[in-house]
């Protein structure tokens, strides 16, 4: 494979996402050289941080891509072409930061590195460190998979990725600990906005949801490979959105087995694209149950179990007998109180309810609409398009183009 072509195509297609510089060393970790308009400031960073050091180390044992935190908050991710075993190349991307921070929190950070970097070359940081892009874990992550393929022809998904941290020196507590308390606070107020929202059953959530999903990196733990990572943070976000809507209104039966549901969901994910989209199926899917318990809090225990169970069991054909035979009424009985409760009859409602789904899963999967069709139980695709228009006035490719 030509290596060559293969990095100037990659260089191409990061560039369409933003500006991440790319390195090149050499297999004794000299540097070779890089698109950075500040290499000098930069190339020194990676090397007193202790990354270009922990970088070989990891190449000379593994042939993995890896990424490399550092005390001052910038993250590198190296992929290695290696020759009969051994490094030929590291190419370095980066740095790039995963948050904000704040330049007091740089600072404190460089007071760690006295007496192993001049002055000089500190000042000349501050001056440019606005200069390091940030980027979302995920996809940053997914770049380094990319410069990988590119180098190696392998095909790896994110557990094949390793992640190396600045070891704490001496036991000292770490440059930046003041940032990630910090962190940890507005996390903790996103937090407490979303779950008030499941409470409350407040439809207008997505612009505090996509704010709040920037500001962590999900569940830290050592030495877990990414994917498992995401996994275990899906699994208590669900866990804590469950409780919340419980305390909004929701039948505990109903919360506990759409979480059961959704953290399934997560554990048998095989890629990262799959494994991203539960979170916001699962918020929107409580926030929208709630929400229709909290303005419908007259409906008798009967009619209630009928829509909690038309909300479960989406996929399936639910005719009025089923729910007669659910709740212990006549057929007649049941759709009369049905109706006289709820304003429609429970065709009506059902179809209604499988479209409301519809339009989440067009707005944030990549599911087709042939598989949404069958994922709802219609009986085809045509059926589906034209319920779908007769609800929303447009058909699920429309609806999918305009959100």
């Amino acid at each position: 494979m030509d290596v060559s072509q293969n990095i100037e195509l990659f260089q191409e297609l990061v560039r369409c996402g933003g500006e991440i510089s790319l390195w090149r060393y050499d297999g004794s970790g000299n540097l070779l050289s890089s698109n950075c308009s500040e290499e000098a400031v930069f190339a020194a960073a990676f090397s007193i941080s202790g990354s270009r050091e922990r970088m070989l180390a990891h190449a000379a044992a593994q042939d993995t891509p890896v990424l490399l935190g550092s005390g001052l908050g910038l993250v590198w991710g190296a992929a290695f072409e290696k020759r009969e075993g051994k490094l030929y190349r590291a190419y370095v991307l980066g740095p790039v930061f995963f948050s904000d921070v704040a330049i007091q929190q740089i600072k404190n950070g460089l007071a760690a590195y006295d007496g192993e970097a001049a002055m000089a070359w500190k000042v000349r940081f501050i001056e440019h460190i606005k200069q390091v892009p940030a980027a979302q874990h995920i996809l940053f992550s997914r770049y380094l998979l990319m410069l990988h393929y590119c180098l190696t022809g392998e095909r790896l998904d994110a557990s094949g990725l390793a992640i190396q941290n600045q070891p704490t020196p001496g036991g000292q507590a770490q440059p930046g600990e003041e940032k990630a308390f910090r962190d940890r606070y507005m996390v903790w107020s996103a937090e407490r906005s979303l779950l008030h929202m499941v409470r409350t059953g407040d439809l207008n959530y997505k612009s505090v949801f996509s704010n709040s999903a920037m500001l962590s990196n999900g569940v830290p733990l050592e030495n877990a490979a990414p994917m498992r990572q995401e996994k275990n943070s899906v699994i208590v976000f669900c866990s804590i959105v469950c409780r919340a809507a419980i305390e909004g209104g929701l039948s505990p039966e109903e919360a506990y087995s759409l979480g059961d549901f959704y953290i399934q969901s997560a554990e048998n994910a095989k890629t990262l694209d799959e494994l991203t989209a539960i979170p916001t199926l699962m918020y929107d899917d409580f926030i929208r149950r709630v929400h229709r318990c909290r303005t419908n809090p007259k409906l008798s225990p009967a009619v209630q179990k009928c829509c909690d169970y038309i909300e479960m069991n989406l996929a399936e054909k639910i005719r009025a007998a089923d729910l007669a035979a659910l709740v212990g009424y006549g057929e007649y009985y049941i759709t009369r109180k049905f109706k006289e409760e709820t304003g429609f009859f429970i065709n009506d409602y059902v179809k209604f309810a499988k479209i409301e789904r519809a339009k989440v899963l067009l707005q944030n999967t990549q599911m087709s609409v042939q598989e949404i069709s069958e994922q709802l139980g219609f009986t085809t695709r045509s059926y589906f398009a034209r319920s779908f228009r007769e609800v929303t006035g447009m058909s699920p490719t429309e609806f999918r183009e305009k959100r």
